[in-house]
């Protein structure tokens, strides 16, 4: 029997995980020869790191972190893949009545420089709050985050499902979505260190189409009940919240987007945002972006 090719892969647990998670349960990785690994991320700090050191051979987290790999790491990362929106809802503890209110108090983000902290900053601008009104404390991933708010350590936060389903039941009070704050804005993808995409274009092939796979598996509506025994089992969920998150995965305007296509209006909104917010000039898309292993996986895929 042929050994089949160890990968790491790196994701934050939440909705945007199913695809995987279904690749693995249905043996869709298996197939195509691969053993993956996945792990959870504690913060993107620990994401990209893992990435750049080869602890890890793929990622899946915000765009905004393949592109701090590339514009402060001066790490050669890449984005292969799309994926979501993003599900990320800003909640803030309950005495906070409009956002105004959050003027010198501590936000929980998980790194003060990177993805979704950029859609946090903005946000909140738009209501007349400055970087300097605010305190922030890094904490990481959205786990991290939602005890942030419970312990009231910190007064807001953007958290995703299932965390976000946990501060609504928690009482903490929900602002909206950052898609309706921002507009377009791409979310979550799929991304890998160059240099290993080159020298295992196969194995990232193979990855990718099993992926899609996955994807279009958890997007029809027969294997539903499973679906949802998945994020029950995968993320420790009760049936009742396993099922909110499912319902919200397969949302057709807000859920996962089939075949993972990559939101360039999205992603640009991801850049102006990060040279708004370093006083820089957006760099185009394309600096950041390689489709070419996604086109081959879209290709084999069924």
């Amino acid at each position: 029997m042929t050994a089949k090719i160890a990968l790491a892969v790196s994701i934050f647990p939440g909705t945007q995980a199913l695809p995987i998670f279904a690749a693995q349960a249905t043996g869709a990785f298996g197939r195509r020869g691969l053993a993956v690994d996945i792990a959870n991320a504690a913060s993107s700090d620990d994401q990209r790191g893992g990435l750049a050191e080869g602890r890890y051979q793929i990622a899946q987290g915000a765009a905004d972190q393949a592109v701090a790999m590339v514009e402060i790491a001066k790490a050669d990362a890449t984005i292969v893949l799309g994926g979501d929106g993003g599900f990320n809802r800003l909640f803030v503890r309950p005495e906070i009545a409009t956002l105004a209110d959050l003027r010198g108090r501590t936000l929980a983000v998980d790194v003060a420089s990177t993805g979704w902290s950029f859609a946090l900053y903005k946000i909140l601008s738009r209501h007349g709050l400055a970087r300097t009104d605010y305190a922030l404390a890094a904490v990481g991933a959205p786990s991290r985050r939602f005890d942030a708010l419970q312990r009231d350590a910190a007064a807001a936060a953007i958290l995703n499902p299932p965390f976000s389903i946990h501060a609504r039941r928690a009482g903490l009070r929900d602002m909206g979505t950052v898609a309706t704050a921002l507009g377009r804005y791409q979310g979550f993808v799929t991304y890998v260190m160059r240099a290993w995409a080159r020298a295992h274009a196969d194995t990232l092939v193979a990855y990718l189409a099993a992926y899609v796979e996955g994807l279009r598996w958890s997007l029809d509506p027969a294997n539903a009940a499973q679906a949802v025994a998945l994020f029950a089992d995968r993320l420790a969920l009760p049936h009742d919240i396993a099922t909110e998150v499912y319902t919200g995965a397969v949302d057709p305007a807000d859920g996962l987007v089939p075949d993972a296509a990559l939101d360039i209006a999205g992603l640009t909104t991801v850049l102006e945002l990060r040279a708004e917010f370093n006083d820089t000039i957006a760099a185009t898309p394309d600096r950041y972006v390689d489709l070419s292993f996604c086109r081959r996986a879209l290709a084999c895929a069924v």
